[in-house]
């Protein structure tokens, strides 16, 4: 399709919708259909060839699924709802999106222009509980605006820093009609996702690294986003610098790389957050100091310099005062510091981060992934599957302590490989974006860690695995509780386990009925067979793996501490 596009002759505005999708390049959607939005699936309908549609579940499953299709892919997700329930199962989804990053364009169905405000069957206001949660949310009421709305919409949800859009379509709007033209949006006057560079905050940066005898770089998904995982290394490598990432930067440098120095976080290794107070120049880079990261932000890297490279100026100064800020897109940025560095080593500080990570290593991770007797243990579980992928897997997770062993044992040899909710904590999230990962990326295998909990938040997503014939791995891991709110339970609630314990189905019948091979392992002989089959088999595998009742991630750094008051459980000491 050309970048502008007409036509004389009048077409319905569900039809205008499609041919606008085809414009974006739109492939694919995941949606549900219902009465306020049947117009636009009539016009689908015709366009079966040029766009897959992938019928979920259920519509939380559907931006989901959107959102581990665009975080694999680089492209823009589609998902698409009616009104009403339809638009408002969505809401979690959007809101996760926002606080993620992730570029979807979410399209509703809505009442009749003349019955809004009246209380209609299935009206909601879509536009009025979205828009705190979007970059942009536009309900159409005209089909003229259909194309409009739609071009602004993708460039809005992919320029600068990415995020949801929604466009809530009136049923009249769908079915009246129009003629048809097309014009991609590159420029909105009253929208800047394009910063100017201050040549001033690159020469200022590039002088405090120069300096620097203690440097320390924080990786967050602002990298990925930019596409600037190649800037990044040059960058780090010429100046020497060790790194640690968040949850959503993993992944954007081989996790072999000798300058990865692992995750930050409440659940991260505890080099990096260690030397987090004691680096004396803090890079912080497509990242945006989460709580999570920062722990108890009075006593966090006051020691440290700071530069903050980010593209999103409402981020500069939000948590974190940073000595420079370093405003615009990393994939400029980096380059223009990295042009202005000579060849850097620090060898004798990088030698410090190494009795730490021995520290970690003979204290959790040895006893995590060889424990030798004993119950299954998670990190043990996620250790096998990644070594078998040969790293080189996409890794999803749902949310809780899946989580958190999913992103601190597996392992990551190309960019765009992590998919998990970061900053919402959504459960239910693993499933559906793992589907959305397959989708996206049909050449790579996709290994989702999901909880007892979290996988029945939404395993009706069984269902859209065996229409579509979808290939993923899903690595149940089920110790029959709500297992990380027992861990805080057991730590700070005087082990008071109120409504954490489950009693949990046979999830091997349940995915049986679905057509999903299955498996049930308790004992750890069976383990490494069991992994082999689940990767063998073509199709869907759910591996149900028995693993301890009481698990506990370490290290962990209680709510609100500081990133070096560090519990490593089991009896061990920090110091």
């Amino acid at each position: 399709m050309k970048e502008e596009y007409s036509e004389q002759s009048t077409i319905s505005g569900s039809e205008a919708l499609i041919r606008s999708l085809l414009a974006e390049e739109v492939e694919t959607i995941f949606g549900y259909p219902g009465g306020a939005i049947m117009p636009v699936f009539d016009a689908l309908y015709d366009h079966r060839d040029e766009i897959k549609h992938i019928l979920v579940r259920h519509e939380q499953a559907a931006i989901h699924a959107a959102q581990g299709y665009a975080r694999v892919s680089r492209k823009t997700g589609v998902a698409l709802v009616t009104s009403g329930p339809g638009a408002t199962n969505v809401i979690t989804g959007v809101t996760d999106a926002m606080m993620d990053s992730t570029p979807l364009v979410v399209i509703s169905g809505q009442v009749a222009s003349g019955l809004l405000g009246s209380d209609a069957f299935q009206e909601a206001d879509v536009i009025g509980l979205t828009m705190p949660v979007t970059k942009w949310a536009y309900q159409i009421r005209r089909v003229e605006d259909i194309p409009w709305a739609v071009s602004r919409a993708f460039y809005i949800a992919a320029s600068g820093r990415p995020g949801p859009v929604v466009l809530d379509i009136a049923k009249d709007a769908q079915l009246n009609r129009h003629p048809f033209s097309y014009k991609k949006t590159d420029f909105l006057r009253s929208y800047d996702p394009f910063p100017d560079v201050e040549e001033d905050d690159i020469r200022a940066a590039a002088a405090l690294i120069r300096s620097a005898k203690k440097p320390l770089a924080l990786v967050g998904q602002g990298v990925i986003l930019a596409n600037a995982e190649e800037e990044l290394k040059a960058f780090l490598e010429k100046a020497d610098i060790p790194f640690g990432s968040t949850i959503l930067g993993l992944s954007a440098i081989a996790s072999s790389h000798p300058l990865n120095c692992g995750m930050l976080g409440m659940h991260g290794n505890l080099s990096p957050n260690i030397k987090t107070n004691e680096c004396d120049v803090l890079i912080a880079i497509g990242m945006r100091f989460d709580d999570r990261v920062t722990g108890n932000l009075n006593t966090y890297a006051r020691q440290a310099k700071i530069i903050h490279f980010d593209i999103d100026e409402a981020e500069l100064n939000k948590n974190v005062k940073a000595t420079v800020k370093v405003l615009g897109n990393a994939k400029q940025t980096l380059p223009m510091v990295t042009g202005l560095l000579e060849k850097q080593s620090h060898a004798e500080w990088i030698e410090e981060f190494k009795p730490y990570e021995q520290k970690e290593f003979e204290c959790v991770i040895k006893e995590e992934i060889h424990p030798g007797a004993g119950p299954i243990k998670m990190g043990e579980v996620v250790h096998k599957v990644t070594e078998a992928t040969g790293n080189k897997a996409v890794c999803a997770t749902d949310v809780g302590q899946n989580q958190m062993m999913g992103t601190r044992y597996f392992k990551f040899t190309q960019t765009r490989s992590m998919i998990t909710s970061g900053g919402l904590g959504t459960m239910g999230f693993g499933l559906p974006a793992g589907i959305g990962a397959k989708v996206g990326a049909p050449g790579r295998t996709v290994c989702i860690f999901v909880g007892d909990g979290g996988l029945q938040m939404t395993m009706q997503e069984f269902g859209t695995i065996m229409e579509y014939d979808i290939d993923v791995k899903i690595i149940l891991l089920n110790n029959n509780f709500l297992g990380m709110v027992r861990q805080w339970q057991e730590l700070f609630f005087d082990e008071r386990y109120s409504e954490t314990r489950m009693k949990n189905p046979d999830f091997i019948k349940i995915a049986d009925a679905y057509g999903i091979k299955g498996r049930k392992v308790i004992d750890r002989e069976e383990l490494d067979g069991a992994i082999e089959e689940m990767l063998a088999h073509k199709g869907a595998y759910l591996l149900e793996v028995v693993v301890e009742t009481k698990g506990m991630v370490y290290p962990m750094i209680p709510a609100g501490g500081c990133v070096s008051d560090i519990l490593l459980g089991n009896g061990h000491s920090l110091y």
